[in-house]
């Protein structure tokens, strides 16, 4: 779990959320806050996917030399 709470992709993509959320309070409800979202969403599981990868390719390589 450190790995993704001390990840710099992970936390500054969560911060995002801020802007999302802004703009859900203030704006309209329509067509554009949904893909908002959605991309906010989006953009959270591509970075936390891509620390999941880069850790399991260093244990790997760390296995190897075992």
């Amino acid at each position: 779990m450190r790995k993704y709470l001390l990840n710099w992709g992970v936390v500054s993509t969560a911060m995002g959320v801020i802007g999302v959320a802004q703009a859900t309070r203030r704006g309209p409800r329509d067509w554009r806050l949904a893909l908002a979202w959605a991309s906010w969403l989006l953009s959270l599981v591509v970075v936390v996917t891509s620390v999941h990868d880069r850790s399991r390719e260093l244990e790997t390589k760390k296995n190897k030399k075992k």
